[in-house]
């Protein structure tokens, strides 16, 4: 008869478990003081942030189905207005930007999805997701009282939730959208808008509300966030940082655990231990009953084309569970899901169980789950982050590793700890595929440097380059004419700009370059010129690299060149601020397209002469390497531009941008196999500095563990 029972236990299981593969239906979602609860059943959850533009749809299954294998309950993603409405009223929502496409994949794989619509999402990505557009709106101020700003978020906001219906895609109609969020982390900036910002909170939260989504909303790092809405932490030790929900009947939601940080040029990559991780998320639960933690990001993916915020590099978050080209970073991901698993087998008790919690020692600490019918779950913390620590719980001895927690599933035996990993690390392993070395396959176009005479835009004064170029290209040419007394010999440039790159030509001769950094945006470029002593041709381009995306007043930032001397002597300047210049936006190349095969006759190519040269276009074609591997451009003897595969950008390089250490920030950029056909594949570099493109080379990734040479590669199912 116990046979009998086990078996049709299992046969359950086996049921339930298909039907749950077969696609997740949502229902009612509402949420009490203890968590969430959907149809009524109370939930603890874990989420892993994956950004759909951020990879292609092609690997929308795999990375979703990883994740789920993982032990991941929800899906969440910010949505990006910038993509889809690049003018007013004109929305776009195909390819990687097909947002339903994504949750139904989501759905389809049994998974929950959590909606952050923002609109404004700072995420590293280019003006906080904003459209340029936004920022010539006629008395316009962002994320305030302002009725301009507010029309348009509304605008957007509801077009988004009202597709979404449209679909079925709220819990409330089946679908799996569980959670939305309106705004992201405003309560960093609210202070800079006096008494407006609070009256826009409030606002944001009404209009949110009214949309009747049939899910709650949430606001992150917005601890006075108005009821129904659920005020949520980000961060990365929400268990110590965060003060809890602003009310008795909300739960305790982490929107943003960092599995890792961001990345910028000059800056080398931030490795979070799994351990941490796993010890900050478990303390959440303990501590604070978490019911809902988010990792952000389960995947980073990569910042295509031009998406990446200002200095930002194109590869994003490589070091979470899912690298940035989907394989499994292990030991994170494998220790993750140990830590889902051990809470989900306690998950009844700990959702209806009584809590306590008292002092084992001096950094020790004890929480204690107890049901009535005499469930237990105790986890013990050991705050200690140099020494082991036995500690006596109930009856028996325990010892737990430094800054660690163990879970104890019955109160009686450790099921997990938090330090302890047992998952194998792994490496990533780096093939070439192909080589570039051929010069006979190169062709080159050195890009036009325009004089003054050649522009149309003119202005009596340095315009600023973000409202000049309207964010149609990273690039402006500043241009004037110029002809010295016979006393100035020896001539320096001086120049000021505020953001990010500049470089100097003197009658077609490139004369050098300058730039910024993350943190600091200003530089001044002093060097050397040449001058003739008739009428000389002076032309500087400055360059972006992402526009700014977080901080208050965002649509008053400037960028450009604010000041321009020639000096000849200690005595003796030349003052251009206020002059007659001539504007060009982008560069020829660019206005041409000649990144895409239809439009290369635009231009005259021409076979290679030399490396190392300025503004120069390198174009050549290739074949797509066999396997299902993932694949990367090895730049490493590039300099500074942008490099696009069959018409498509796979985003800004900058390898010459230098870490402390003397490391380039990142060397490989990713090719989705989806940008690729078998043969005859166009590979177009923009390269500003001077780099050697016939030392280029296509990669294919994979993993093996530490031990063991064989590759863990492992393809869709």
């Amino acid at each position: 008869m116990v046979g009998r029972k086990v078996h049709l236990v299992a046969l359950m299981v086996v049921l339930v478990t298909g039907l749950w593969r077969e696609g997740v239906r949502g229902g009612e979602v509402t949420y009490d003081g203890r968590s969430l609860l959907i149809d009524g059943q109370r939930q603890i959850l874990f989420s892993g942030s994956i950004h759909y533009p951020r990879s292609t749809p092609q690997m929308w299954p795999n990375l979703i189905s990883k994740a789920k294998e993982g032990g991941v309950d929800v899906i969440q993603t910010y949505v990006f207005w910038n993509l889809h409405e690049p003018q007013p009223g004109q929305y776009d929502f195909s390819g990687r930007y097909d947002l339903v496409r994504f949750i139904k994949e989501i759905q389809a794989q049994g998974l929950y999805a959590c909606l952050r619509i923002g609109p404004f999402i700072e995420s590293e990505w280019t003006y906080g997701g904003f459209p340029f557009w936004l920022h010539d709106v006629p008395g316009i101020t962002f994320r305030t009282n302002n009725e301009p700003f507010k029309f348009y978020m509304q605008n957007f906001t509801t077009k988004v939730v009202n597709l979404m219906k449209s679909e079925g895609l709220y819990a409330s109609q089946g679908g799996p959208i569980i959670l939305s969020q309106i705004e992201n982390e405003y309560k960093n900036i609210e202070a800079a808008f006096g008494e407006q910002g609070p009256l826009y909170v409030q606002w944001a939260a009404n209009m949110a509300v009214a949309l009747e989504t049939g899910v709650p909303w949430v606001m992150c790092k917005q601890n006075d966030a108005p009821d129904p809405v659920i005020n949520a932490c980000n961060g990365m030790r929400c268990g110590e940082t965060f003060p809890g929900p602003n009310s008795p009947n909300k739960p305790a939601i982490w929107t943003e655990d960092w599995t890792s940080f961001y990345q910028v040029y000059g800056g080398e990559p931030y490795l979070r231990s799994p351990e941490d991780i796993a010890f900050h998320a478990t303390l959440f639960i303990a501590k604070l009953n978490g019911s809902y933690i988010n990792y952000y990001m389960y995947h980073g993916g990569t910042n295509f084309g031009r998406t990446a915020a200002a200095y930002f590099i194109t590869s994003y978050y490589d070091q979470a569970p899912l690298d940035e080209y989907g394989l499994l970073r292990q030991p994170k991901w494998g220790h993750l899901k140990e830590l889902h698993g051990a809470i989900k087998n306690s998950s009844c008790t700990l959702l209806e169980g009584v809590k306590s919690n008292f002092s084992l020692g001096q950094y020790q600490q004890a929480y204690v789950f107890q049901e009535e019918m005499g469930g237990c779950v105790a986890f013990l913390v050991n705050n200690d982050s140099k020494k082991n620590a036995t500690v006596q719980f109930g009856n028996k001895s325990f010892e737990l590793l430094p800054k660690s927690i163990s879970i104890l599933q019955d109160c009686e035996n450790a099921i997990f700890n938090t330090a302890k990993v047992t998952s194998e690390s792994n490496t990533r392993i780096i093939t070439t595929s192909q080589t570039f070395e051929c010069a006979d396959e190169w062709e080159e176009f050195l890009d036009v440097t325009p004089s003054y005479l050649d522009t149309s835009l003119r202005a009596d004064t340095l315009l600023e380059h973000m409202t000049t170029t309207k964010d149609e290209s990273d690039y402006l040419w500043y241009t004037f004419s110029f002809q010295p007394n016979s006393t100035c010999a020896e001539p320096v440039l001086h120049l000021v700009s505020l953001g990010h790159v500049t470089h100097a030509f003197v009658n077609n001769e490139y004369m050098g370059a300058a730039h910024g950094n993350h943190d600091v945006k200003n530089f001044t470029m002093e060097t050397k010129i040449v001058l003739d002593n008739q009428m000389n041709n002076i032309s500087i381009l400055s360059v972006m690299v992402g526009l700014p995306d977080s901080g208050a007043f965002l649509e008053r930032r400037y960028a450009g060149l604010a000041e321009v001397e020639i000096w000849c002597t200690e005595d003796q300047s030349y003052n251009f601020r206020n002059y007659s210049w001539g504007y060009q936006v982008g560069l020829c190349g660019q206005g041409l397209e000649i990144y895409n095969e239809q439009n290369l006759g635009n231009v005259e190519w021409s076979n290679i002469t030399a490396v190392n040269q300025p503004l120069t276009w390198y174009k050549t074609y290739f074949d797509a390497p066999e396997g299902r591997e993932p694949l990367a451009l090895n730049l490493t003897t590039m300099s500074k531009g942008e490099a696009w595969v069959n018409g498509q950008s796979i985003g800004r390089y900058w390898v010459s941008f230098r870490t402390a250490k003397g490391n380039p920030s990142q060397t490989l950029y990713h090719v989705p196999r989806s940008f690729l056909k078998a043969s005859g594949n166009l590979l177009v570099l923009l390269e500003e500095v001077g780099g050697d493109p016939l030392h280029v080379s296509l990669c294919a990734l994979s993993v093996s563990t530490l031990n063991d040479t064989s590759s863990h590669f492992r393809l869709p199912s």
